[in-house]
């Protein structure tokens, strides 16, 4: 069926897409509900609504633009900052427990895979993504995708049964700290702080305290784009030649090939060195985060287009226990680790957030909650997440394709 929209019609599916993740955000900085669901969601049930009432089309030349520019250019705006040397100095103790919360992660895939690899085809194709969805975030969702070839239909299911699940999850998350069993179990000063502090203006959400005006240049905005532009093209390039010339043919060589042969991660390599190494210079660009964050805004609405209710009815339901089972051991590690070492509830709740939602939807817990002293921390937590990310989910891909 023809949607009211149609899929060659570029410029109002562009008008649609921004204008949608323009609303989230606005709906985020000026309204309290809006800005505890996050913008994230909201335009991400927002394109779906609009995909399942046929007024856009599920798919489109427009949307593989999307994933095939503004998803590249994101990943280096949003490591401007991704100095190692700072993110291990100043993340503290939210790294340790970011670290250990990866480690439910990568645990809940295994033990998923084994599960369901029976009953779903090629499932180490969605172990990879998930592995990587689930440590780094949306972006490395699309890199996982792009780099392990899953079909579109199971693309699609694992997309609707993640972003079902991430929402699910996150109000699990935004209710534990008013849970009287876990306020007893957990130290939870930043819950207390917030208690003991007077609410923000009225019609002043946190998410809008946070992202307030902030100085920036046509410099900024020039030296962005560029400099984001030159290291996804680089990257691109090397990453042919590297998958071109490394052999396959087992395990070790095909993870090589994997490994060195995927744009994704040689984008984010070649960022994290020049924020590690270029400290003053990168940081010295104002505006990335924005922009780069405004294009995940855009992204998550691109993810929520194809999920159907078709697809959710025919083939989410093994993708949502799949990921279902994932998210739990996850949670339950986070838990039991974050306990065993004395984590602050805060600290835990937010870990495993950046985890499952990457640091967009974990930055935007702790500026909802009002956990101001932890947004920085977590953003820096979980873009190492992004880093280690694609790293990883390339390697259980490769791993349980053997297993």
């Amino acid at each position: 069926m023809n949607s009211f929209i149609s899929a060659d019609n570029s410029w109002a599916l562009w008008s649609i897409l921004v204008g949608i993740a323009a609303l989230s955000i606005f709906l985020e900085q000026n309204y309290k509900w809006a800005s505890k669901i996050t913008g994230a969601i909201i335009g991400l049930v927002i394109a779906m609504v609009l995909a399942n009432l046929n007024i856009i089309p599920t798919a489109a030349p427009t949307y593989d633009v999307v994933w095939g520019y503004v998803v590249p250019l994101a990943i280096p705006l949003l490591m401007f900052n991704a100095n190692i040397k700072k993110i291990w100095r100043e993340s503290g103790r939210l790294m340790i427990i970011f670290i250990l919360s990866s480690a439910g992660t990568v645990v809940g895939v295994m033990v998923s895979h084994n599960l369901l690899k029976s009953y779903i085809p090629d499932l180490y194709k969605m172990s990879a993504i998930i592995t990587g969805s689930y440590i780094g975030g949306g972006v490395n969702f699309a890199a996982m995708s792009e780099a392990f070839g899953a079909g579109e239909s199971w693309i699609s299911a694992l997309t609707v049964a993640d972003n079902l699940l991430m929402a699910l999850y996150f109000f699990v998350l935004l209710a534990i700290p008013t849970m009287n069993f876990f306020l007893k179990k957990f130290k939870h000063p930043h819950i207390d702080s917030v208690n003991a502090m007077v609410d923000p203006a009225e019609g002043e959400t946190l998410a809008k305290q946070y992202w307030g005006r902030k100085e920036i240049s046509l410099r900024d905005i020039a030296f962005s784009l560029a400099l984001g532009l030159i290291i996804v093209w680089l990257s691109t390039e090397a990453a042919a030649i590297l998958k071109g010339i490394i052999p396959t043919g087992n395990f070790f060589l095909d993870l090589a090939n994997g490994l060195l042969g995927n744009k994704y991660l040689l984008i984010t390599t070649f960022t994290m060195l020049l924020a590690t190494f270029a400290p003053d210079f990168m940081s010295g660009i104002h505006g990335a985060q924005e922009i780069g964050t405004f294009l995940i805004y855009i992204f998550l609405v691109v993810i929520g287009v194809p999920a159907s209710i078709s697809v959710i009815i025919t083939q989410a339901p093994l993708l949502l226990l799949f990921t279902g089972i994932i998210v739990a051991i996850n949670m339950l590690v986070s838990l039991a680790l974050g306990k065993l070492f004395k984590f602050d509830l805060e600290e835990i709740l937010l870990a495993s957030n950046a985890n499952i939602g990457g640091p967009t939807t974990a930055a935007a817990m702790a500026i909802a909650k009002g956990w101001n002293k932890l947004v920085g921390p977590i953003i820096l937590a979980g873009v190492f997440g992004y880093i280690i990310g694609n790293y990883l989910g390339i390697f259980m891909g490769n791993l349980l394709q053997y297993m």
